[in-house]
């Protein structure tokens, strides 16, 4: 179990993690081993997760989710597939503890009376300036 948040928790199972060959560090080595990890994770189809939680992630997800509604993280920057495992799992954790927070609700409010008065201020001495610049030519 990949835990979350103290009461969110994935079960491995619903994670799936397949190894391709890497670009990157690694010299030769890059050409002959798979250390790159490709995560999958079914976000929207998932049952250990609340649809607040999904939907939040899909947001924060942006192009790693797929139409299909699956997650997919790329985890390249280690020469082990064991690190580049645990960065991906990590970053799918992040995401999703991320998705937890819900953004509190903005209540609109008005603007004060001094401050629509010092704008109507601002607004009186700058077209001020600007009718004294358009003074009459001088005919000679």
């Amino acid at each position: 179990m990949i835990e979350i948040t103290a009461r969110i928790r994935i079960p491995e199972e619903e994670i799936l993690l397949s190894f391709v060959r890497a670009s990157g560090p690694g010299g030769q080595n890059v050409n002959k081993v798979s250390t790159a990890v490709q995560l999958r994770f079914d976000l929207m189809g998932s049952p250990s997760l609340p649809e607040g939680v999904k939907l939040r992630a899909a947001t924060l997800a942006g192009s790693r989710l797929t139409k299909d509604g699956v997650l997919v993280i790329q985890a390249q920057r280690f020469r082990t597939q064991e690190r580049n495992r645990e960065d991906a799992i990590e970053r799918l954790v992040e995401l999703l503890r991320a998705a937890t927070i819900v953004a509190p609700k903005r209540r609109p409010t008005r603007p004060t009376l001094a401050s629509k008065e010092r704008r109507l201020a601002a607004k009186e001495r700058r077209g001020s300036v600007k009718s004294l610049r358009r003074g009459k030519p001088d005919v000679d």
